[in-house]
């Protein structure tokens, strides 16, 4: 369950009294102390990344965005992963912070700033491998389902659920980017290293389940097997007209009953996700091919993939009365489409991103302009700074990811100094990255630990060092 903790940081203790925010800022959050856990209880520790984090101190005069980046790079391997090796082989569980689940996005994501390092690391290579590993188990338990526990034998919380729950299932919302980004990993780590242990004949049969779900979902017979409904009075949380939601046209493109931040999508059509899966597609059809010499699977792959991406290029784009061309964030194939975009990834701002279209795609940028705007109507702008946010907490909360994306995905040196600066002061003194925080005050902020945010922030630093390092040097 993700638990909703609104925090107010109104001082920090120092001496005995309590300081203000101008204050606290003045004596540099306590001269930059690392908040990162006493080496004994980090729950895994990588000399490369030990290394980076040296290294990017060296290279950055900025004290505190250094500082921010030694706590939030390493947080998922200090606080989050748990490697052992079952039958002989890596296996890593991977919480999301202060949710005891593991999420097939969000554990992907997680890991993702560490593959440039596997190669000087064989301990990290076995902890993604581990990743891997778990994934492929994960798929076989459920193709639909977004978030597992360790536990295999456990019984969700969400027992209220009307769905098929099956054990060791925290929650079973279908979400198309559970099954994209077990295969970026794959893929990634594959280029990376050149190892293929990961990928023997459970990981194909996985592969073949994810292209039997994805076509399930295009509902071109039927609705399909999956529905889900949850006893809730949060409308984003459930599904209307028994648990299918609205209806769509059979066009090509694959449902998606939830989006990414694990709320319900309006139109099914998730055009961000959609965009998302053909990228997949291909880059398992590209694995299938060359390690495993499965043409008709690898076919099978490329054909699907070839079928959403033409069905892209006639659903996926709309005429907004201000900026044009754009790409909808939903569609449902009868000619509705939805304009906006929301903080988690696959999103129309991180596009780019997932190598789904180029930053210079003048439909991407008038996109771009859409969404960084008030015709989004989850960008929100205030005393404090502005950014996308979304219908899962609540209005004009920014989500630090949508900043950080931004920044990952700009061409324009302007606007990436103006992320890291509005990353380094909207941190409400706790020195990482938090789920969300409020546009006139960043110390009222939601989950103090959500490692995704944290590390892809050192992923956007490592970023900006190598291709522009006068941004931070």
């Amino acid at each position: 369950m993700k638990r909703r903790q609104f925090i107010k940081a109104s001082g920090i203790l120092s001496g005995g009294l309590i300081l203000n925010k101008a204050q606290a800022f003045a004596i540099g959050y306590n001269d930059f102390e690392t908040k990162r856990p006493p080496l004994a209880d980090r729950h895994f520790t990588s000399l490369a990344v030990e290394a980076t984090i040296e290294k990017i101190k060296k290279q950055t005069r900025n004290k505190e965005l250094a500082w921010l980046f030694e706590n939030c790079y390493p947080n998922t391997l200090d606080t989050t992963v748990y490697y052992k090796e079952t039958n002989g082989r890596p296996d890593t569980y991977v919480i999301t912070g202060d949710i005891d689940a593991m999420w097939m996005r969000d554990s992907t994501a997680q890991v993702w700033p560490y593959l440039a390092l596997v190669r000087e690391d064989v301990k990290l290579q076995k902890l993604i491998e581990g990743v891997i590993n778990r994934h492929t188990r994960y798929i076989y338990k459920d193709p639909y389902a977004n978030a597992f526990y360790n536990d295999e034998n456990k019984v969700s919380e969400w027992k209220d659920d009307l769905t098929d729950m099956k054990s060791g299932v925290h929650e079973r919302k279908w979400e198309i980017d559970s099954l994209c980004y077990p295969i970026r990993l794959a893929y990634a780590y594959w280029k990376k290293t050149g190892h293929t242990a990961p990928f023997d004949n459970e990981w194909k049969e996985a592969i073949s389940l994810i292209v039997k779900t994805f076509k399930e979902q295009q509902r071109k017979g039927d609705r399909g097997p999956y529905h889900f409904q949850r006893n809730t009075a949060k409308a984003t949380d459930t599904l209307p007209l028994q648990g299918y939601g609205y209806p769509v046209k059979p066009v090509g493109l694959i449902c998606s009953a939830f989006r990414p931040s694990d709320d319900a999508t309006v139109y099914s059509f998730l055009i961000p996700s959609n965009f998302f899966a053909v990228v997949s597609l291909r880059q398992a059809a590209e694995m299938l091919q060359s390690i495993h010499k499965d043409s008709k699977l690898a076919t099978e792959c490329t054909q699907l993939a070839n079928e959403v991406n033409e069905a892209l290029k006639v659903h996926a784009t709309a005429q907004h009365p201000q900026f044009g061309k754009v790409f909808a964030f939903e569609a449902d194939g009868f000619g509705n489409h939805l304009f906006m975009d929301d903080a988690n990834v696959p999103s129309l701002l991180s596009l780019p991103y997932l190598g789904s279209v180029s930053k210079t795609d003048p439909v991407y940028l008038n996109t771009r302009k859409m969404i960084l705007s008030e015709s989004n109507p989850f960008f929100f702008k205030g005393k404090a700074a502005e950014g996308i946010g979304g219908p899962h907490v609540a209005v004009d909360m920014i989500w630090p990811l949508s900043i950080i994306m931004r920044g990952l995905t700009s061409s324009s040196e302007q606007e990436i100094k103006y992320c890291i600066d509005t990353l380094q002061k909207t941190h409400g003194g706790k020195g990482f990255m938090h789920e969300s925080f409020h546009k006139d005050d960043p110390t009222k902020y939601t989950r103090d630990w959500f490692a995704w945010a944290n590390t892809i922030f050192g992923e956007f630093v490592l970023q900006v060092a190598k291709e522009r390092p006068r941004l931070i040097g």
